[in-house]
């Protein structure tokens, strides 16, 4: 509210030292923070929606003092043909005893004097975040992001061999793993689920004779029914998210192919058909997954061949 009440008040002074940068400044901003209610459904059922709708609820508790304003810096525009990754920008203490901070910026390409200074904004951020952070989104696929929110729930029976087991292996209560569109799950989203699932005849790996050795099993499948519980549990998830928008893919495809599109609505259209594709590209990892539970080798199986038990037809061995 302070940096805000500033500019108005300095854009209301004809002689304000501020006027050059003042002047340049936009009018407007296609960030979704700025988005109007009716703008706002047309994000419904995205991940978007509800982080847009917190930070609208966290700046309104913002102190003044939390927010600063960079002059120059905040005129450097993203290009995404640059790939480098690396921050693009710095804060960093200079002068007697480091007390004053300097904002400084740097762009990872040859500039020719008189050429426009570009940066990557960051690469890491999916369409979401820009459409949040700077209002613009880009057609790269790697953009495209839907984040999984996996817990241990407090009501397990082994809730807390569970946090244990998760904290040894520096992970949380609660884990976010952002699923890229076209690229792999994350590697320790199958342990976690299955460690989430585990229970029944499966919980005697919770004992702590295995504490040491557990998150090398959970990187494997389990048992059947842990597997197929996980795939259930996970497919089901994604269609419930996917029953939450209000358009289909293809419709989002047909409206992009009609022209005439506002910059908001594009955004739109972009950040939910990409939320989508993640969505449909998950059911399909879980759903190929379990035509195969008939074929894997589960932790038994795995243990009586270690232990020579086992044929290579997977028959037991009873020594007389």
């Amino acid at each position: 509210m302070a940096v805000a009440l500033f500019l108005v008040r300095e854009k209301g002074r004809p002689d304000s030292s501020w006027r050059p940068y003042i002047d340049i400044l936009p009018e407007v901003t296609d960030s979704t923070i700025f988005w109007s209610e009716e703008e706002l459904l047309e994000l419904q059922g995205t991940q978007l929606l509800n982080t847009t709708l917190g930070v609208k609820e966290a700046f309104s508790r913002m102190p003044g003092e939390s927010l600063a304003l960079v002059p120059l810096a905040d005129l450097v525009n993203h290009n995404p043909s640059i790939t480098t990754e690396g921050t693009s920008w710095e804060v960093r203490g200079t002068g007697f005893f480091s007390r004053e901070l300097v904002f400084s910026l740097q762009t990872p390409i040859y500039v020719k004097a008189g050429e426009q200074v570009y940066i990557q904004y960051e690469l890491g951020k999916s369409n979401a975040e820009l459409a949040l952070d700077y209002g613009f989104i880009e057609s790269r696929s790697d953009r495209g992001v839907y984040t999984l929110t996996l817990e241990i729930p407090e009501l397990d029976p082994f809730y807390g061999d569970k946090l244990d087991i998760l904290e040894s292996n520096g992970l949380k209560e609660t884990e976010y793993f952002d699923i890229v569109l076209g690229q792999a799950l994350p590697p320790d989203m199958l342990p976690y689920l299955r460690l989430v699932a585990l229970g029944g005849t499966d919980a005697f790996l919770l004992e702590s004779i295995f504490r040491n050795s557990i998150w090398g099993h959970l990187e494997l499948p389990i048992s059947r029914a842990n597997e197929e519980l996980i795939c259930r549990v996970i497919r089901d998830a994604c269609k419930s998210a996917l029953s939450a928008y209000h358009t289909t893919i293809e419709e989002d495809q047909n409206l992009r192919e009609s022209g005439r599109l506002s910059p908001r609505l594009e955004i739109a259209i972009g950040v939910r058909e990409g939320e989508k594709k993640v969505l449909q590209q998950i059911d399909g990892i879980f759903k190929d997954r379990e035509t195969e539970l008939d074929g894997l080798e589960y932790y038994q199986e795995r243990r009586l061949r270690d232990l020579g038990l086992a044929c290579d037809q997977d028959e037991i061995i009873f020594w007389e």
